[in-house]
C-alpha cells in the first residue's frame, strides 16, 4: 500500500505541505526561466546537473503515488537508490523533466496531506522510522536544500536571489532533520561524552540536544545555515557557526549528516 491508498479523508493541509507546496511554485517558476546551457550545468549535488536536480525531485513525488513506473532499487541504499531514478530519466529532455514534476507534485502533494492524518510509523531504510505524518517533511527538507544549496550560488550554479529561508520552510526542514539526525548518526552519537547543544536562531530555530549527562559542548549557528552544514554542504567556517566547549566532542558533531 502506497501512502497515496493508505486513508480516504480529504486532504489536510500542514505547515510541511504548504512549505512544499510553496517551494514546488517557485522551483517551477524558477524552470521557466531556465535556457538549455543552465539545464545541463553540473549543480552543487556531486555527478548531478540542474537538470538532474529537477528530476529527482520529480522521482522522489513519483514515489509516493506511482512506485511502480521507477526502477527496481530494492536493496540499495536510499542515496544509490536515487541515483538510478535519475540515471533512467537522463534520456528524457528538460521539457519532460518539468511536466513529469509539474504534475506529480499536485498528485503527491495531496498523498501527503492526507498523512497527516494517519498514526502509524514508516520504515524509511537508511532514513529511519519515522511517524507517517512526518514524511512530508522529509520532502520539504528535500527541495529545500536541493534548491538554495545545489541550484543557487555559491555551491550551485545559479545566480540570482533563491526562494526564501523564511519559517515557514526551516521550520518543516529542521522539524525532519531534528528526527531524523539521531537515527541516521547513530554510530557517529555513541561516540559523545556527556551531552551536546544545538543552538539555533533564526527562522525555524530551538536547541536540538544531543546524548545524555553533563553538556560538554555548544553549538551555535542560523537555522539556514544549519541545514547546509548537516548535510555537509558548508563547513563551521564557512557558515559562522561556533562551538563552545570540548574540542574533541565538536571534531564528532562536524561529521553529523542528515539526508
Amino acid at each position: 500500500m502506497t501512502p497515496a491508498e493508505s486513508h480516504q479523508e480529504d486532504d489536510v493541509p500542514t505547515q510541511a505541505t504548504e512549505a512544499l507546496r510553496a517551494d514546488r511554485s517557485a522551483l517551477l517558476d524558477l524552470c521557466a526561466g531556465l535556457c538549455e546551457a543552465d539545464w545541463k550545468t553540473e549543480s552543487g549535488c556531486p555527478g548531478w546537473s540542474v537538470q538532474d536536480v529537477v528530476a529527482h525531485m520529480g522521482a522522489l513525488f513519483t514515489s509516493v503515488v506511482a512506485p511502480g513506473t521507477l526502477p527496481d532499487t530494492a536493496g540499495l541504499a536510499t542515496e544509490r537508490a536515487q541515483d538510478v531514478h535519475v540515471e533512467f530519466r537522463r534520456s528524457w529532455s528538460a521539457a519532460q523533466v518539468v511536466r513529469d514534476y509539474a504534475s506529480v507534485s499536485t498528485q503527491a502533494i495531496g498523498a501527503l496531506e492526507r498523512l497527516a492524518t494517519v498514526d502509524r510509523q514508516l520504515d524509511l531504510g537508511d532514513l529511519g522510522t519515522h511517524p507517517a505524518a512526518l514524511l512530508p517533511n522529509a520532502f520539504a527538507f528535500d527541495h529545500y536544500t536541493h534548491i538554495r544549496a545545489d541550484l543557487f550560488a555559491p555551491r550551485g550554479p545559479l545566480t540570482g536571489t533563491p526562494p526564501p529561508s523564511d519559517e515557514l520552510r526551516l521550520t518543516a526542514a529542521i522539524d525532519w532533520i531534528e528526527a531524523a539526525l539521531p537515527q541516521q548518526n547513530r554510530k557517529l552519537l555513541a561516540g559523545l561524552s556527556g551531552s551536546a547543544d544545538l543552538v539555533l536562531d533564526g527562522p525555524g530555530g530551538r536547541t536540538i540536544k544531543l546524548g545524555a549527562g553533563g553538556r560538554t559542548l555548544r553549538v551555535a549557528g542560523d537555522t539556514a545555515s544549519f541545514v547546509r552544514w548537516i548535510t555537509q554542504r558548508g563547513s563551521w567556517e564557512e557558515l559562522d557557526v561556533t562551538a563552545y566547549g570540548d574540542p574533541e566532542q565538536a571534531a564528532l558533531l562536524r561529521r553529523l549528516r542528515v539526508w
